[in-house]
């Protein structure tokens, strides 16, 4: 007895509400420190690195150690990561959440609403429709369309080409199996989830039809059917074609009219995966770019990527929206009445996620506080800010734009005297390196015909053209600093 007593008053500090008042204020009051500081101090590390045997070491210390100050811990937190806020944090496409969403993340976190039932998330099913339907709106879609969110691009696109199985494979799969051998075909500069995905299905290494692209990064349309002839005759049965609204490497946009026209011409699924580029539905300027989305079965788009929001929140939104519901046909009897009724407010029928968070308060509160425009400023802003890179690298010698950028994503490297290809690629592997190292900028890298080309993405509106300039300064002096080392 006296064992549930401690216990009971131990748990009682658990939940203090004083407790989680002060160290909140706290907390909060070190965030916007943080914040104020990558913002107004540009000299600031975006990040401090260190090796992973090193972080792990720190981190092992800190566990076995019997210091319980939260706040230093969150100071620690802090100094361990990678600071998106920077406006010199260019490498990976995670979108810079907006205060607003981040602070809604808290109010969500802290009610823990499971959004699969609807009386267990009532607000969070209503907003998600909202929002669901908002997107739809903008994809071009009508009053038939309905969709939901999701926990990233990756278990969306999964989804998707669930319910084009489940539409275009002629055998129930879900009941029997699979009868035949199925495939989907894709750009060969799609995103591996769209691989990953085709696996998981069961649709193996045939199950991936991989179409070469042109010289701006594009499937190559005029090969489609080709390529669809050589599945028939491998008696693999094509289900689905795929459009890249961008790829992940090059940012560049398929031409989705032509896939759309394919599509129809053969009876297949036509998905979009949008996740880092279909935001652009949002923008009147960029808009162009997703042409014939609305012609698509599905879309999927990350907000996650240029829509502000913290990570993982993505919308998947069908045209037709009982497709949505056929995927996961299941009794649960505990939860639902019905297998087979259509229903919006119970989202456990048509995702992956039961307990599902709250995805839908962080994207409704910034187009509430901000306006339903406030996401077409955002893409307007890192899209003109990639042309702006884009040209200052073409007036520099010692630089090579891989493509003109579509979208957000730049791909250069240096080249100065123009050495061979190995040593270019060594010496813009060793550059990057350098830059994580220094902290002093975070930029990736990626392979694009047998060549390495340093990779920015621009996701922080608050870059700047002076920014771009001081890379690339930095680079040359970095290089400067290799060449005393070789003498």
């Amino acid at each position: 007895m006296k064992d549930v007593v401690d216990n009971y008053e131990v748990l009682k500090k658990v939940y203090d509400p004083s407790d989680f008042r002060k160290l909140g204020h706290q907390v909060i009051d070190l965030l916007a420190d943080h914040l104020e500081k990558v913002q107004s101090d540009i000299e600031q590390p975006v990040l401090k690195y260190k090796t992973p045997t090193d972080e792990l070491k720190y981190w092992q210390e800190d566990f076995s150690s019997s210091d319980s100050e939260m706040l230093d811990f969150f100071k620690n937190i802090i100094a361990h990561s990678t600071h998106v806020h920077h406006p010199r944090c260019m490498g990976h496409q995670l979108a810079v959440p907006s205060f607003i969403a981040a602070l809604s993340g808290l109010v969500s976190d802290l009610l823990s609403n499971g959004t699969g039932v609807y009386e267990m998330g009532m607000a969070s099913n209503a907003l998600e429709k909202i929002v669901t339907d908002f997107v739809a709106g903008y994809i071009g879609y009508d009053e038939h369309a309905s969709g939901f969110l999701t926990s990233g691009g990756t278990l969306a696109n999964l989804t998707a080409l669930l319910a084009a199985r489940k539409a275009k494979a002629p055998n129930a799969v879900w009941e029997n199996g699979h009868q035949e051998k199925l495939a989907v075909m894709v750009s060969e500069e799609a995103h591996y989830c769209i691989d990953r995905a085709a696996r998981i299905l069961g649709f193996g290494s045939e199950g991936i039809i991989k179409v070469p692209v042109n010289n701006s990064f594009q499937i190559e349309t005029t090969l489609l059917e080709t390529y669809l002839q050589k599945a028939k005759a491998k008696d693999i049965r094509v289900i689905a074609v795929i459009g890249c609204a961008s790829s992940t490497a090059t940012g560049s946009y398929d031409d989705l009219n032509a896939l759309a026209d394919f599509a129809d011409k053969n009876d297949l699924w036509f998905h979009v995966d949008g996740a880092h580029g279909g935001g652009v539905a949002f923008s009147k300027q960029y808009s162009y770019l997703v042409k014939g989305i609305n012609r698509a079965d599905s879309v999927v788009i990350d907000f996650h990527k240029m829509l502000m929001i913290p990570a993982l929140n993505t919308a998947l939104v069908f045209k037709h929206g009982e497709n949505s519901y056929k995927t996961f046909q299941q009794k649960a009897q505990y939860l639902w009445d019905s297998q087979h009724s259509q229903e919006w407010y119970n989202s456990g029928k048509r995702t992956f996620e039961c307990t599902k968070l709250m995805m839908s308060v962080k994207v409704y509160s910034v187009i509430k506080m901000y306006g339903k425009d406030i996401f077409e400023k955002n893409i307007d802003r890192l899209y003109g800010l990639a042309k702006t890179f884009a040209a200052i690298l073409l007036e520099q010698t010692d630089f090579d734009l891989a493509i003109t950028p579509q979208s957000n994503i730049i791909n250069f490297r240096f080249i100065g005297s123009k050495a061979g290809l190995e040593e270019i690629n060594l010496l813009n592997a060793t550059i990057r390196d350098t830059l994580i190292e220094s902290g002093a900028f975070y930029i990736v890298q990626t392979m694009i015909g047998g060549r390495r080309y340093l990779r920015t993405t621009i996701m922080n509106p608050m870059t700047t053209e002076t920014d771009f300039i001081t890379l690339l300064d930095r680079i040359k002096d970095i290089v400067s600093e290799l060449k005393k080392g070789y003498r």
